[in-house]
């Protein structure tokens, strides 16, 4: 299998509406392996790495959240794949 990575970053009301947690459900539901996070300035910032159809559905599921998110905008870059294991939620950057 060819591994797609993507690093995006999620703008709108994206913090406390449970977005990080559903982002790592849909992840490891199509087994697509990297992380989320909050970022200090209220985006929400994820690495997706998978075979290109997985981490095009996430991608498109990001566009639209959990119920209680608004998604303004979608930033997504192609990057190289680093191999993680796994989906995991990580801490909050504070700065």
């Amino acid at each position: 299998m060819v591994l797609t990575a993507r690093h995006a970053f999620v703008r709108g009301r994206v913090q406390g509406v449970s977005f990080r947690w559903s982002t790592q459900r849909e992840a490891r539901d199509l087994g697509v392996k990297g992380w989320v996070r909050n970022l200090a300035d209220g985006r929400v910032e994820a690495w997706l790495e998978g075979d290109e159809h997985s981490v095009e559905s996430v991608l498109d599921w990001m566009d639209i959240g959990p119920p209680a998110a608004r998604v303004d905008e979608v930033d997504v870059r192609v990057v190289e794949p680093a191999d993680h294991e796994g989906f995991e939620v990580r801490d909050t950057v504070t700065a």
